[in-house]
């Protein structure tokens, strides 16, 4: 679990930052807003408790994450890409 301020981000969900981060398995929808720097999308896709941390989420990427695996679509790709190229 990564925590920022009052927000977390739960087990399950760091689960699925890791597999993208260290193999470049596409994450799920929500994921995918969230890495692409889509806000609206985020919110849109977030179950009640994913909506109500998504500053943890901006934060982890922003804080912990390479700055080429995060920030727009483009990113995404080539980051899951290299990935697999990789494996």
């Amino acid at each position: 679990m990564y925590t920022f301020k009052e927000f977390y981000i739960s087990d399950s969900m760091m689960d699925g930052i890791e597999r993208y981060l260290n193999d470049g398995i596409p994450p799920g929808h929500f994921l995918t807003a969230i890495i692409c720097n889509d806000l609206s999308g985020a919110v849109a896709r977030a179950d009640d408790t994913n909506l109500r941390n998504i500053p943890a989420f901006v934060s982890y990427f922003y804080n912990q994450a390479p700055i080429n695996s995060w920030g727009s679509i483009k990113k995404m790709a080539t980051w899951m890409v290299s990935k697999r190229e990789k494996s």
